[in-house]
C-alpha cells in the first residue's frame, strides 16, 4: 500500500470518527485521483472524457452512502476502486456504450446482410399472432415502429425494465419457433 492510499484510509478512520474536516481533506484527494483513473478509462473504452466529471460524482456519492461499509483495518484503495469501477460500468450501461463510426468508411468490407426469400409480411404476422398480447405489442412498437424503449414503456404503461423482458421473451419465443419449422 502506497503512501496516499495510507494517507485516505487515516483521513475515512477520522471521518467515520466524527472529523468533519478530515472527510473533507478525503474528498479533495479522491477527487483528482478518481479524475485520472476515470478520464484513462474511459478513453480506453472510447467514451468521451466528457462524461469523467458524472463519473467521479457518481463515485464521489456512492463513498459518501456506503461509506459505512468500508472495513476500518482494510486498505482503502481496493474498496475505493471497487466502487469507481461499478460506477463506470453502470454509467456506460446507461449510455450505451455506443461508438459512432460512420458506415461510409467500411461500405466496401461489409457483406450484404442475408434474406430470408421465404419471410414475408404474411408469414411474419402469422408467427407474430402466436405471442401473447403484451408481447406482441411490445414487438410491434420495437422492432416493427421503431420506437425506443422507453417510448414504448411510456405508451404501454409499464417500466422500461418490464418492456425489456417481454421484448426478451417475445423474441425467445419466436426464435424457438421459428428452430421447430
Amino acid at each position: 500500500m502506497d503512501d496516499r492510499e495510507l494517507r485516505w484510509a487515516q483521513l475515512m478512520r477520522s471521518a467515520l470518527a466524527g472529523d468533519g474536516a478530515a472527510y473533507e481533506q478525503l474528498l479533495r484527494d479522491l477527487a483528482p485521483a478518481l479524475r485520472t483513473v476515470v478520464q484513462r478509462r474511459l478513453v480506453r473504452l472510447g467514451a468521451p472524457t466528457a462524461e469523467t466529471e458524472d463519473v467521479v460524482q457518481e463515485t464521489l456519492l456512492a463513498v459518501h452512502l456506503k461509506r459505512h461499509t468500508w472495513r476500518t483495518e482494510d486498505p482503502l484503495g481496493p474498496w475505493l476502486w471497487t466502487i469507481a469501477r461499478n460506477k463506470m460500468v453502470d454509467h456506460l450501461r446507461r449510455r450505451g456504450r455506443r461508438v459512432e463510426v460512420p458506415v461510409e468508411d467500411f461500405a466496401e468490407f461489409l457483406p450484404a446482410p442475408e434474406e430470408r426469400p421465404d419471410t414475408g409480411a404474411m408469414e411474419v404476422e402469422q408467427h407474430l399472432a402466436l405471442l401473447p398480447q403484451k408481447q406482441q405489442a411490445v414487438l410491434r412498437s420495437v422492432a416493427v415502429e421503431g420506437a425506443s424503449v422507453a417510448e414504448t414503456a411510456e405508451r404501454m404503461r409499464m417500466t422500461p425494465g418490464a418492456v425489456r423482458v417481454a421484448l426478451h421473451r417475445a423474441f425467445a419465443s419466436l426464435s424457438a419457433r421459428l428452430r421447430e419449422e
